[in-house]
């Protein structure tokens, strides 16, 4: 299949399958609970793609060059059997990665350890603060931060190393816990990320005003301990990496706002119900349920993917200013991170 992977012009390797719009948390930062409140209504179930169409994708997309996956949502791990999904996904021949993003509030030690058995690699979780307060705040839940951590250390126990934290910094929300983050994931194997306040979906209140941007993260981070830039593991890595000097780890900083990555961006988003999506900030979707359901060949469904991505032009986070409009983006729970 070189000579696909080669029409295509512009490399994709990365697959990001959102396998539910539903989630058991509605944070500020993507399902604001005043708009996503239990009303709200989700897709119905038989709009969903099956795991047997969703495997079928992802072997179509195997062969334009994907070698790596990561399911999302939503929350993932909301929907039934996910690890029946991911054991499907694992025995394609040629992905060597599966991943999943999680806020992990469903992730026990028994699903973690089954997660990993059926050829998960690794996780990441989605934790915003320390402080239960800000925790409960950001995303109206009525368990403790603890209940994070605790699924943090069962990934970890596991083998889903090396967990990595994804933490979205806004500016006089939790801000502050940007040191008190640091200092307790420091030491411990698992990596730090904080990601710049983005303005995904359209309910989210987003503001550049509420942005921290990643140069002042690491210069606070760089006051309490000595750290040092290291080079990408891989082109394409949206995370800028730093490494303690006293030999504490590394955690990374993720610069969408900032210091945007589009031009070597290398990530396709399949959305629940089938649509593919270019771009975190997409405004529009691709039909792919419709022909795969319709009787479509490998070959038709191989085609198309193809046509769509050689004439991608998304670049929503380079034309972004401090007086962007509102567009009609994707919902990010309908996508994922």
């Amino acid at each position: 299949m070189t000579e696909l992977v080669d029409v295509l012009q512009r490399p994709l390797h990365d697959l990001r399958i959102s396998v539910t719009d539903r989630c058991n948390f509605r944070c500020v930062y993507c399902m604001p609970k005043e708009v996503f409140g239990p009303s709200f209504a989700f897709l119905p179930r038989r709009e969903l793609l099956t795991f047997e169409e969703i495997a079928r994708l992802a072997a179509i997309f195997r062969d334009l060059g994907v070698h790596k996956l990561r399911i999302t949502g939503g929350e993932p791990l909301v929907r039934r059997d996910v690890d029946t999904l991911i054991e499907r996904l694992h025995g394609i021949e040629g992905i060597d990665d599966i991943a999943m993003t999680t806020n992990g509030a469903l992730l026990t030690p028994d699903r973690a350890q089954k997660l990993a058995e059926s050829g998960l690699r690794r996780v990441t979780v989605s934790l915003d603060s320390l402080d239960n307060d800000v925790f409960q705040s950001i995303n109206d839940v009525g368990f403790p931060v603890e209940r994070v951590l605790d699924a943090i250390q069962a990934a970890a126990d596991a083998g889903l190393t090396p967990v990595k934290i994804n933490m979205v910094v806004k500016r006089g929300v939790n801000d502050h816990d940007i040191i008190p983050m640091a200092a307790h994931f420091r030491h411990t194997g698992q990596v730090l990320r904080f990601i710049e306040y983005m303005d995904v979906g359209t309910a989210n209140g987003w503001r550049m005003d509420d942005v921290v941007p990643a140069q002042e993260i690491v210069q606070r981070i760089s006051q309490e301990w000595p750290i040092e830039a290291l080079t990408p593991d891989r082109p394409g890595d949206v995370a800028r990496r730093y490494r303690y000097l006293d030999g504490g780890g590394e955690f990374g900083v993720i610069t969408s706002v900032t210091q945007p990555f589009c031009g070597a961006c290398s990530r396709a988003r399949l959305s629940p119900e089938g649509q593919l999506y270019l771009c975190l900030f997409g405004q529009r979707g691709y039909d792919l349920r419709t022909p795969l359901r319709d009787g479509a060949s490998d070959d038709e469904l191989r085609a198309q993917i193809v046509n769509i991505w050689r004439t991608r032009t998304v670049r929503y986070s380079e034309e972004r200013s401090e007086h962007t409009t509102p567009l009609p983006k994707v919902e990010m729970f309908r996508i994922g991170g």
